[in-house]
């Protein structure tokens, strides 16, 4: 068979016709790629997304399809008349889904959509088998027809809805109108054709509601933003300020949330020239809801002064006040109480990591653990004393520290710890402390959790010997 010569004239007069219709197509795909890359990019089903990209991207093609410049550039290829009139009959399927992802779709639309669905499959497949058929295209009008009539109608009588419905139900309906007119000209055998200026309008009507959104979401953003950076500066303000100078006791803290607000805490119970009550928590969870139990936690050791000299004592109070108010999230907790003139030690935790004590060159765990708080009502807690002796260094800290992860996977460890803390003999507090946290962050690969120290020297030089 040989194919007739295409003129340059035929096909100038081709593109002119066909300009408008190779614009809209070149336009819908864009935009239906566009969302198909979005979903890629999140890498999660979402089907608004999916569904869209396959009816625009559909859409699109059909009007390239159909025009007589593509027409003309497929003359001769005996698959070109199936793929036209295939991809006609199935556009509907993914418009349908899309349309039910919406949740737009009442019983009787989504009988009209399931419809669409199994008529422009079963079209698709028998034209791709048997070819295209006059009746098939019968068949496809009366369908589109009867269901663009459902879902017309279900669309007019819904009332009430927000803005965004609003619109985007104005412009499904200029959408089911315009293909409502092109099916039933189809019928009348005409060739009017204004069905893809009405998906231009109903894309420009998703455009508005996406961008209103858009726009609307950075705005929330903005706002959350904002409120988060006062929740910081109220958290930073229940953590104690320095530690007052003593002659005694030198401390250092340092605190370095995960995110704005973080449910690591530390307190100063006592913090004079003869006695110092240090204490350290760890709320399960990360973000707004551990900060607020933080906040409660402090309230709680608040509570609990009287006790400053038992830590078992006040673990056990703090764990009575916070049973039950804390929404099943629990509390991690240690609290040494050091007294300069009886130089003794005193330790309690609940369910926390040991406190290393750094006395000479060695360094020993002083673990003496109980339940966490707010867990159990029933939990017990019991005092470890140890004799204090001037140059011991105390570190207490959450378990951010020691669960850091490397890029290979390996925590940063007990041992790691250990071993640093073995190193800054001599070194002031505050830079143990700064050192510590840097090294921490230099082996981690991401900051996972928060990152909370406590170091204390014993100095003793105000102490009194014992006899």
């Amino acid at each position: 068979m040989t194919v007739p010569e295409i003129t340059a004239e035929q096909v100038l007069q081709a593109f002119r016709t066909d300009a408008p219709r190779l614009f809209l197509g070149a336009a819908f795909v864009s935009v239906g790629l566009l969302a198909g890359a979005f979903a890629a990019v999140r890498r999660k089903f979402d089907p608004l997304l999916v569904y869209f990209c396959l009816f625009a991207v559909l859409y699109g093609l059909r009007l390239w399809l159909q025009s007589d410049l593509f027409r003309m550039s497929a003359n001769g290829w005996a698959f070109y008349p199936r793929l036209t009139f295939g991809i006609d009959y199935v556009i509907p399927v993914p418009a349908v889904l899309f349309l039910n992802a919406t949740g737009l779709l009442t019983s009787a639309g989504r009988w009209a959509g399931n419809l669409l669905i199994v008529v422009g499959t079963l079209l698709t497949i028998a034209t791709f088998v048997a070819g295209p058929r006059h009746w098939f295209g019968l068949v496809n009008n009366v369908t589109v027809i009867v269901a663009l009539t459902v879902l017309a109608v279900q669309f007019m009588r819904r009332a009430g809805g927000d803005r965004d419905f609003v619109v985007l139900r104005r412009g499904l309906l200029v959408f089911a109108g315009a293909a409502l007119a092109d099916n039933l000209i189809d019928l009348m055998s005409r060739s009017l054709r204004i069905e893809p200026y009405g998906f231009a309008v109903f894309l420009a009507s998703l455009g508005y509601v996406a961008a209103r959104r858009t726009l609307q979401r950075d705005q929330e953003l903005g706002d959350i933003r904002k409120e988060l950076e006062v929740a910081r500066r109220i958290q930073l303000s229940i953590l104690p300020a320095e530690f007052p100078a003593s002659a005694n006791f030198h401390v250092a803290a340092r605190y370095v949330p995960m995110t704005s607000v973080a449910g690591d805490f530390y307190d100063f119970v006592v913090a004079d020239n003869t006695c110092a009550g240090l204490l350290i928590a760890d709320v399960s969870g990360h973000g707004v809801p551990a900060a607020l139990i933080a906040s409660m936690v402090k309230l709680a050791a608040t509570a609990q002064r009287a006790n400053a000299a038992d830590p078992a004592g006040l673990l056990s109070g703090m764990n009575a006040a916070l049973y039950g108010n804390t929404q099943s999230q629990f509390v991690t907790a240690a609290y040494v109480h050091l007294d300069a003139e009886t130089r003794e030690l005193r330790y309690s935790a609940a369910g926390h990591p040991p406190m290393l004590l750094l006395r000479g060159d060695k360094v020993t765990e002083v673990a003496e653990n109980g339940l966490m708080l707010a867990a159990f009502d029933f939990a017990a807690y019991s005092n470890t004393a140890q004799r204090l002796e001037p140059g011991d260094r105390l570190l207490l800290y959450t378990d951010g520290i020691v669960e850091a992860t490397s890029a290979s996977g390996e925590f940063f460890g007990q041992e790691a710890l250990a071993a640093l803390l073995r190193r800054t003999s001599g070194v002031a507090p505050a830079d143990v402390a700064d050192r510590i946290i840097a090294t921490v962050q230099k082996w981690a690969v991401s900051q996972d959790d928060d990152l909370t120290v406590l170091v204390c020297d014993f100095v003793g030089d105000a102490a009194r010997p014992l006899n």
